[in-house]
């Protein structure tokens, strides 16, 4: 069983973690290799050269390496550093947790489950390597919605319970752990993975502040994305207040624009990325 399962005084006050936001890492120019395709997508995944520099810089920043969530809940466990997280499960997930293995470090995946075993998407046996090797694997729903929040009820516990079932058969134990796809986060979003057995759920709004809903602790995270130097992403993992409060505010920015555009705002990011739909 895992710690998150267990009670603690820290549910009803909520965890503080810093967690960074990755998705895939691929050759420079061949983004389409690992994930989900196309320019917006692609817009969040980095080269290999860059992904480098970034744990470089990171590494260089903090006094101790990252840990993960359930470290979180080990009342005797050191508590400093970071939690890094990478969505979507692209088949770049494999040298990504070869590379944080070369540092010693550990960080959470989440899968989208009705990808595994497509091309450029991990495979049943990948995943399970993964966890043997000491990283956190969590949900990222089944099929990756592109508006979660939109989702009614039935669909949401449909997305959770189901990609935490298939994922719990594939790595032999219970799954606690989610992110939610798009950052398209609701507190229903969040009850409905409460109402799954989730203990933890990731959205992308960049806030170290934690929530409880229904027991299930909301973390935040800070997103990185394509371009985005090594000394900007270490300032993120250092908390340094300006970055934070500059992607905060940002983000603000992007979710009123959502909340008012509904699907138009879909629409015009297509646009903007050049394409007619993305995952």
């Amino acid at each position: 069983m895992h710690c998150c399962e267990q009670n603690s005084a820290k549910e009803t006050t909520g965890l503080k973690a810093r967690s960074i936001l990755y998705h895939d890492v691929t050759e420079p120019g061949d983004y389409d290799s690992s994930g989900f395709p196309g320019p917006a997508a692609g817009h969040y995944k980095l080269a290999w050269p860059d992904f480098e520099q970034h744990l470089k810089a990171i590494r260089g920043t903090l006094k101790s390496g990252p840990v993960t969530i359930f470290d979180l809940f080990d009342e005797t466990a050191h508590q400093a550093g970071i939690l890094l997280t990478f969505d979507d499960g692209g088949i770049s997930t494999l040298r990504i947790a070869e590379t944080l293995q070369e540092y010693g470090w550990r960080a959470h995946f989440f899968i989208s489950t009705d990808y595994i075993g497509k091309p450029g998407f991990l495979k049943a046996e990948h995943i399970v390597e993964l966890r043997r090797s000491g990283h956190v694997i969590g949900s990222h729903s089944c099929s990756h919605p592109r508006r979660m929040s939109s989702c009614s009820w039935d669909q949401l516990l449909t997305e959770w319970k189901q990609s935490a079932d298939i994922l719990a058969h594939i790595v032999a134990e219970p799954i606690t752990v989610a992110s939610v796809p798009g950052g398209n986060y609701s507190r229903k979003v969040a009850q409905a993975a409460a109402e799954a057995g989730m203990k933890v759920l990731f959205t992308s709004e960049p806030t170290v502040r934690p929530q409880v809903v229904d027991g299930c602790q909301v973390l935040g995270r800070y997103g990185i994305v394509r371009g985005m130097s090594a000394v900007s992403a270490a300032n993120l993992a250092a908390g340094r207040w300006a970055p934070c409060v500059q992607q905060l505010v940002t983000w603000k920015m992007k979710m009123a624009l959502k909340s008012i555009g509904g699907n138009y705002y879909e629409r015009f990011r297509d646009l903007c990325f050049g394409e007619s739909g993305s995952a």
